[in-house]
């Protein structure tokens, strides 16, 4: 049986550093497609995603709902309590897919680590929950590598490109419109974003 896989989300004024781009109500949509794009992507590995939500939202997605407390409290609350394998993968990754969800799972370590950019941890499959706990923010990578350790648990860490890139600030939408084929890349069209070129290097603009 495939492990539930847990998808911390934040519906409401998400993604604030995009305030650049997209207003508060384009961003909240945009989460949404790119939390959209993650769920299709645990669905198609024949996983069932469990969003973890700081507020109740419109969908038939199965829900947790948890007070909006910090990341590190809502999930050690959860993961006691699990008696079978959990993955925990990030909302902001719509460039997910089945294979990689996959290839998470096939590990033979204990513990197996996605890092993300700037020694985030992006995603996170522990195969029995309650030896294990997170400590999210700073160089989280690090510190769930040392937890791993601290426990005795083995550990592998996965080199995914594809949930390497976590979409934070502007410049990141350059790799979702080079590389998304989901919802996400789809709503940037709509709302006018293209690709641009200058002096060699790529950006991104909005125009409209």
């Amino acid at each position: 049986m495939c492990p539930h896989v847990l998808i911390p989300f934040k519906p409401v004024n998400p993604k604030t550093r995009l305030s650049c781009v997209l207003s508060k109500e384009e961003r909240e949509a945009f989460a949404r497609t790119m939390l959209e794009d993650v769920v299709s992507a645990v669905r198609d590995a024949n996983c069932t995603p469990v969003v973890v939500g700081t507020e109740l939202y419109d969908s038939e997605d199965v829900q947790i709902t948890v007070p909006d407390t910090d990341l590190n409290t809502t999930l050690n609350a959860l993961l006691p309590d699990s008696v079978a394998p959990i993955l925990i993968l990030m909302a902001d990754l719509p460039l997910a897919d089945s294979g990689v969800i996959k290839l998470i799972f096939a590990t033979d370590k204990d513990v197996a680590l996605v890092p993300g950019r700037g020694g985030g941890t992006n995603a996170i499959f522990i195969k029995d929950p309650k030896r294990f706990h997170v400590d999210y923010y700073g160089t989280s990578f690090l510190k769930h590598k040392k937890i791993a350790e601290n426990e005795g648990l083995s550990c592998e860490v996965i080199d995914s490109f594809r949930l390497f890139t976590d979409i934070d600030e502007k410049e990141d939408l350059v790799e979702l419109l080079i590389h998304g084929s989901g919802k996400s890349r789809a709503y940037l069209v709509e709302l006018g974003f293209a690709l641009t070129s200058e002096k060699g290097r790529v950006g991104v603009e909005r125009r409209q």
